[in-house]
């Protein structure tokens, strides 16, 4: 199958070379070129340019973007989209004045979501989760970060991952899984924290490689879930077992999780939304990647992630939507990049690089995802006409999207 986009107004995030990440000022550049084509052979943008420069070829499919901008489908480097039920009544809970910590103390929160997961079967939990990833990859996301973390138990655990492989194997969407078997202390183990250590250590992270579930590990690494002592225990058990590092860090509290982070080569730190000076300095120099979650910020109204801070410093950022049912019920990736430029003062070219180069970089992908490079997937947004990509994330309660194409395909 081919497909031929002619009479792009413009066409965003063109690199001749294949870049994997931006950081600092160069995040504030964004290459693009005006009047252009792209040309689709299967899955592989296979070439682009300029309409002077296009040469007539037979095409199975010509799309006529007159006056629509062009771009890489977002890549989503941290969601929980994976889920049971929902918790709208929590969301009613915190309108009434009780804290996310107050809400979980009580039995809400991810111990809430484990317990529906539980009690859902492998079947029904999919068809839920297919739902939510058919809506985003509409919304424009091409590549999708999948966790576990609401089984809490080996079987719910699995059964997660399960229905992610699932995902990946039917869906044109690329996917990469994540386990989070320590995203919250289950009821059972309470009082007794080692032995759940030893349960995600000894049992569940073998299981998870023996049976090539997931190609990351995670961790959520504060105050009143996971020390620093136990993030490190897990993450060491990890790389044994050759799961890579992708770790929560400073949601609430800024206590050196990043900084372990680094130490263990993680490929990303995500949240961030508490940040001090010694962070900083841990992520100059590193390979990881600080990753923001602006969605949750609004929907939690906490902090958001000190973007200027880290791209001043010389650092990359990545955004991702961190889709989940307690902090943060969206997958619009369109919003994250809107909520960035609003509230964390990013510019739009730092908010497009952050959503789909960095992103694809945090999902350890971008040799193949996230800029519009020949020899790369064919992952594209074709927007409606509109007058600038300035105006993307500025009118950010419309849908700017006329079509997207995943893996060479039409959606």
């Amino acid at each position: 199958m081919s497909i031929l986009i002619i009479n792009i107004k413009e066409l965003l995030q063109v690199r001749d070379s294949n870049v994997l990440k931006v950081s600092g000022k160069d995040m504030k550049v964004l290459p693009t070129l005006k009047n252009a084509y792209v040309l689709i052979e299967d899955d592989t943008i296979v070439d682009y340019g300029s309409m002077d420069d296009i040469i007539k070829s037979d095409t199975d499919e010509v799309i006529d973007a007159e006056g629509k901008i062009v771009l890489p489908a977002w890549c989503d480097s941290h969601t929980h989209i994976v889920y049971a039920g929902h918790r709208e009544q929590e969301f009613v809970d915190r309108i009434n004045g009780l804290s996310y910590e107050e809400i979980a103390n009580r039995g809400g929160g991810i111990l809430n979501s484990a317990a529906t997961l539980n009690k859902t079967s492998e079947t029904d939990l999919y068809e839920q989760s297919v739902k939510r990833v058919k809506d985003v990859m509409k919304l424009g996301t091409g590549a999708l970060e999948i966790k576990s973390g609401y089984g809490l138990t080996m079987e719910a655990e699995i059964k997660m991952l399960r229905v992610i492989k699932r995902i990946k194997q039917k869906f044109p969407i690329k996917v990469k899984a994540t386990f989070l078997g320590a995203h919250a202390l289950p009821s059972l183990y309470k009082n007794n924290k080692e032995d759940y250590l030893d349960l995600v250590i000894s049992e569940m992270i073998p299981r998870v490689s023996e049976e090539k579930l997931a190609s990351y590990i995670d961790v959520f690494c504060e105050k009143g879930y996971f020390s620093l002592e136990d993030t490190e225990r897990i993450l060491i058990a990890g790389k044994k077992h050759g799961l890579i590092p992708k770790i929560h860090v400073n949601q609430f509290n800024a206590f050196g999780g990043v900084a372990l982070g680094v130490k263990y080569n993680a490929l990303s730190v995500d949240h961030l939304e508490e940040l001090n000076d010694d962070d900083i300095t841990a992520l100059q120099g590193s390979d990881t990647m600080p990753v923001a979650l602006p969605s949750c910020s609004y929907f939690l109204s906490i902090p958001y992630t000190p973007a200027r801070r880290l791209i001043d410093a010389g650092l990359p950022l990545a955004l991702a939507t961190d889709y989940n049912p307690g902090s943060t019920p969206s997958g619009n990736m369109n919003f994250v990049v809107s909520t960035a430029c609003i509230k964390m003062k990013m510019t739009p070219e730092e908010a497009i690089n952050a959503a789909t180069i960095n992103g694809a970089y945090a999902m350890g992908i971008s040799n193949y995802y996230g800029s519009i490079t020949r020899g790369k997937k064919a992952n594209l947004i074709i927007t409606k006409a509109v007058p600038s990509y300035n105006y993307l994330p500025y009118a950010f309660g419309d849908n700017h999207i006329d079509s997207v194409i995943i893996n060479g395909e039409v959606i």
